[in-house]
């Protein structure tokens, strides 16, 4: 079982706060967020999720459900405890190329980042049907 916290803060660039509480842990990129938990809620990670692929993960695993507290549409929480390493990382590789892809500008910032994620090996790869 992989700890997420030190997978989290391992991604490029990964800013790691608590702007909710000290009980609330936020990971975010260039300011924006890509995944939180709770620490009342061990296990589960909210991760943003494009809208489909959530749809799709949510009716096929158990271990994924709406995040709570987030927009139902593109962000839901992940039982990490449930579910296997590496769909757990894909699914955080997702959330985190994710918020590069549509929330990072200006455009330029948004390359490089992509360019450090490539670099470092992180890919967005498809939810298997």
């Amino acid at each position: 079982m992989m700890d997420v916290r030190d997978y989290l803060v391992s991604l490029p660039l990964c800013e790691e706060c608590q702007p909710f509480g000290e009980e609330i842990a936020v990971y975010k990129i260039e300011g924006k967020m890509f995944a939180c938990t709770a620490f009342d809620r061990p296990g589960i990670l909210a991760v943003k999720c494009n809208p489909d692929r959530a749809i799709l993960l949510r009716d096929s695993y158990s271990a994924i459900t709406t995040a709570w507290h987030f927009n139902k549409k593109h962000w839901n929480d992940i039982n990490v405890d449930l579910l296997d390493d590496e769909l757990a990382i894909r699914e955080i590789c997702h959330s985190y190329m994710t918020v590069i892809k549509k929330n990072v500008s200006p455009k330029a910032l948004r390359e490089k980042l992509l360019s450090l994620a490539a670099q470092a090996g992180i890919e967005d790869t498809e939810c298997p049907e």
